[in-house]
C-alpha cells in the first residue's frame, strides 16, 4: 500500500515571498525558516524564478557553480526534510551563465532544465545562454516537466507530448502583465490536461518592478486547487494522480494533439 501511496498522491508546498536583491544568503536564510515551519511531511517544496537573487542581469557577481553555495544548501534541505526541492537560480557552466532550474532529491541526486525562453525586453538574452533541451523529471512515479517564467508563453514547447503529470512553473512575473500569468497558467493546465504548479514572488525590486505573486495549483481542467493571491507564505495542498488519470482516460483530449518538431 506504501508503494501505490506515493504513486498516486503528491505533497506539495509552494513557497511565495519577497526576495531579497541580489542576496544569496539571507535568501536561503529566509527560505529555510519557511522550510522548517512546516511540520507536515511533503514531497515537494517548490521555490520561484532566482530565489537567491531576484530576477537580475548582473550574472557575473552572483552566478554559482552546481557545487556552489545554494546547490549544497538546496541538497541540506532535501535530506533533511526528506522533499525534494526546486527552482531557478543563476549557474555558470564553461564561461555561460544559464537561468538554471535545480531539482534535488532527497538523495541528493540533481535534475536541471536551462531556461529555453529568454526574456528579450529585459535583456535576458544577452546575459544568459539559452537553453536547448525540455527536460522530464521523474519522482515518486510522476513524471515533471519544468518551466521559467516567460517559458509560459510559448505553448508549443510545454506542449504534452511525453504524457507528463506536473507542470511546474517558477517566476518573477511582474504586476503589470499578472493577467496573463493567471490566464496561461489555467490555459498551460487545460490543454496538457496535466496539473500545473505556478510559483511566483512578491515584493518590489532594485529595479522598482512589483510583484504580486498570483502563484497557484490548478488541476488537469484548470480549476484551482490552492492560491497564494498577493500572500507571503508556505501553502501546502495534495495533487490526486488517479483521479487526473481518470480524467484523461475520460476525455481523451490528448489522443487528439498535433504532431510536430521544435527546431532548437
Amino acid at each position: 500500500m506504501q508503494g501505490v501511496f506515493y504513486f498516486y498522491s503528491m505533497e506539495i508546498a509552494i513557497i511565495q515571498t519577497n526576495l531579497i536583491w541580489e542576496n544569496p544568503k539571507a535568501n536561503r536564510v529566509q527560505f529555510e525558516q519557511k522550510i522548517n515551519a512546516i511540520t507536515q511531511h511533503v514531497d515537494l517544496i517548490v521555490l520561484p524564478e532566482m530565489f537567491s537573487t531576484g530576477f537580475t542581469m548582473f550574472p557575473n557577481d552572483l552566478a554559482e557553480t552546481m557545487n556552489g553555495e545554494t546547490v549544497s544548501w538546496m541538497q541540506e534541505v532535501a535530506k533533511t526534510k526528506q522533499s525534494a526541492i526546486c527552482g531557478s537560480i543563476i549557474i555558470v557552466e564553461n564561461e555561460n551563465f544559464y537561468n538554471r532550474f535545480v531539482f534535488v532529491l532527497p538523495n541528493g541526486k540533481i535534475d536541471t532544465y536551462n531556461k529555453r525562453h529568454l526574456f528579450s525586453l529585459a535583456g535576458e538574452h544577452e546575459q544568459y545562454t539559452q537553453g536547448t533541451e525540455k527536460v522530464i523529471i521523474e519522482y515518486k512515479g510522476w513524471k515533471i516537466c519544468p518551466q521559467i517564467c516567460y517559458d509560459l508563453r510559448f505553448p508549443v514547447f510545454s506542449r504534452n507530448i511525453e504524457e507528463y503529470d506536473l507542470l511546474i512553473y517558477v517566476a518573477n512575473w511582474p504586476k503589470p502583465r499578472i493577467q496573463a500569468w493567471d490566464a496561461l497558467l489555467k490555459a498551460r493546465a487545460i490543454e496538457n490536461m496535466s496539473f500545473v504548479v505556478g510559483v511566483n514572488r512578491i515584493g518590489l525590486d532594485e529595479n522598482k518592478h512589483e510583484y504580486v505573486g498570483h502563484s497557484i495549483v490548478l488541476d488537469e481542467l484548470g480549476h484551482s486547487i490552492v492560491e497564494a493571491n498577493e500572500n507571503d507564505g508556505v501553502f501546502i495542498t495534495s495533487l490526486d494522480k488517479e483521479k487526473m488519470l481518470q480524467t484523461r482516460k475520460k476525455l481523451n483530449f490528448l489522443n487528439d494533439k498535433d504532431t510536430f518538431e521544435i527546431e532548437m
